[in-house]
C-alpha cells in the first residue's frame, strides 16, 4: 500500500546549479559585451568653425556654390550664430543668389535685431532685386546702428549709384555715392566690397581708367570672383582696350561660366573691331547657356545680320520683338521698346532692316513709325528708321512719307 521513494541523484541537483549559475552569468557579464561589439562606433562630430573655415577657403577659390554649401553645414551646425548667416548672405550675393542672401540675412536679424552688418548685407541683396526703397531703409538702418560698418558705407554707395544710374534718387546722389565710397575705403582699405564699390561709382561717373584701378585692387584681394572680371572687361572695353577687356571677360566666363553676360560682352567687343564671324560665335554661346533671355536672342539676331544671314536674324529677332518658342519649345518673352534702351532700338530697327532685305516691308514699315514715336531721342534708331522707310518707297516707286529729321550720324548697323 506504500510506494517507496527513490534516492537522491546528487549528480542531477549539481549540473542543474551549475547551469543555472552559467545563464546568470552571460546575462550579466557576457551578453552586454556582445552587444557592445556589435553596436555601430560612434561617429566623431565635425568641429562646427570648421565648415566656416572651409567656407571661407573655398570662397577664396571663387568656388561660390561649394562655399555655400559649407556655410549651409556651418549654419545647420550652428543655428544660433548670427556671423554664420550673415557670411552666407555675403557669398550668397556674390553668387547671384539675391532672395536666398535676403533670406539668409534676415534669419541673422531673427537672432539679434541690431546687428549692423545683417542689415546691411539685407539692404544689398535687396538692391540687386530692384527694391531700391527697402535696401535704402535696410542700410541707414545699419548705419544707425553702427556710423562706423565699412560694408554698409560701400554698399550704401552702390545703392547710389545705381539710383543714380535709374533716375530714382536725390539730386546729389551720384555726389553722395563718391563720398560714401571714399568713407569705406578710409574705415577699411582692405576691403573686398570697398574697392568694388569705389570702382562701380567710378565707372557710373565714366572714370574707367580710375575704375579699372579699384576694380584690380578688389582682384588682388581675391583674384577668383568673377564679378570683378567682368566689370574689368567692362571698363576696358569702354576705353577701346579690347585685347585686355577680352581677357577679363575670358576670365570672368571660366569662373562663371553659367552666366551669360561675360560672353555676351566679348561678342559686342568683335562686333566693334568688325570680326563679325567671331562675335557671332560668341553671341551663339551666350543663347545656348540662356536660351530663354531675350537680350542673348537679340544680339545672336543683329550679328546674324552683320553676317549677311538674313532668314536666321529674322528668326531671332522676331522672338525679340514678338515673343514665341524657339525650335527647341523655348518661350521667349518678347521685349518692349522704351526710351532710353538703345540695346533694345538696335533689335528692333535691325529686325526692320532684315525684313526690307527680305521685301517684308508691310512688315517693317509699323515697326520703323514705331521707332519714330517711342524713341525720337535716340539718333541711330531715328535714322535707321528714316532709311528703312527710304529703302521700302524705293522698291514700291514711291515718294517717302514725312520723315522725322534725319541726324547726321553713322548708320548703325
Amino acid at each position: 500500500m506504500t510506494k517507496r521513494r527513490k534516492p537522491f541523484n546528487y549528480f542531477k541537483i549539481i549540473g542543474l546549479v551549475a547551469a543555472i549559475g552559467f545563464v546568470m552569468y552571460f546575462g550579466v557579464v557576457i551578453g552586454p559585451q556582445v552587444q557592445s561589439s556589435m553596436s555601430p562606433t560612434p561617429t566623431a562630430t565635425r568641429d562646427p568653425e570648421a565648415y566656416v573655415t572651409e567656407a571661407g577657403q573655398l570662397f577664396e577659390q571663387g568656388k561660390l556654390p561649394q562655399s555655400i554649401q559649407a556655410y549651409q553645414q556651418a549654419v545647420r551646425a550652428m543655428p544660433n550664430d548670427a556671423a554664420a548667416y550673415i557670411a552666407l548672405a555675403r557669398v550668397q550675393v556674390w553668387a547671384g543668389q539675391y532672395s536666398e542672401a535676403q533670406t539668409s540675412a534676415e534669419n541673422a536679424l531673427l537672432l539679434n535685431p541690431n546687428n549692423s552688418t545683417a542689415h546691411a548685407v539685407r539692404g544689398w541683396a535687396l538692391e540687386f532685386q530692384g527694391n531700391f526703397l527697402d535696401a535704402e531703409a535696410s542700410i541707414k538702418r545699419a548705419l544707425e546702428l553702427d556710423d562706423k560698418n565699412a560694408l554698409a558705407h560701400a554698399y550704401y554707395a552702390e545703392l547710389l549709384a545705381d539710383q543714380y544710374l535709374n533716375g530714382t534718387g536725390p539730386l546729389d546722389a551720384i555726389e553722395k555715392a563718391a563720398e560714401e565710397s571714399r568713407v569705406a575705403l578710409s574705415l577699411a582699405p582692405g576691403l573686398l566690397e570697398a574697392h568694388r564699390a569705389r570702382g562701380y561709382v567710378l565707372e557710373m561717373t565714366g572714370n574707367y581708367a580710375d575704375a579699372i584701378g579699384e576694380y584690380e585692387a578688389a582682384a588682388a584681394i581675391n583674384k577668383n570672383i568673377a564679378n570683378l572680371h567682368l566689370a574689368l572687361g567692362r571698363n576696358y572695353r569702354a576705353l577701346g582696350v579690347y585685347d585686355k577687356a577680352v581677357e577679363s571677360l575670358n576670365r570672368a566666363n571660366t569662373l562663371n561660366p553659367s552666366d551669360p553676360t561675360a560672353v555676351y560682352l566679348i561678342s559686342r567687343v568683335y562686333a566693334t573691331v568688325g570680326e563679325y564671324a567671331k562675335a557671332e560665335q560668341y553671341a551663339q554661346q551666350a543663347v545656348k547657356t540662356a536660351p530663354a533671355d531675350t537680350n542673348q536672342r537679340g544680339n545672336l539676331g543683329v550679328m546674324y545680320y552683320r553676317n549677311f544671314k538674313w532668314p536666321e536674324a529674322a528668326t531671332e529677332l522676331a522672338l525679340v520683338v514678338n515673343g514665341g518658342k524657339d525650335t527647341e519649345g523655348v518661350e521667349i518673352k518678347p521685349i518692349e521698346l522704351a526710351a532710353g534702351t538703345p540695346r533694345i532700338s538696335e533689335y528692333y530697327f535691325t529686325y526692320g532692316l532684315v525684313l526690307v532685305r527680305l521685301n517684308r516691308c508691310g512688315e517693317a514699315l509699323p515697326l520703323f513709325q514705331k521707332l519714330l514715336s517711342t524713341v525720337p531721342g535716340d539718333e541711330i534708331a531715328v535714322f535707321n528708321a528714316n532709311e528703312g522707310i527710304r529703302l521700302c518707297s524705293v522698291a514700291a516707286g514711291t515718294t517717302p512719307a514725312a520723315e522725322t529729321e534725319t541726324p547726321a550720324v553713322t548708320p548703325t548697323p
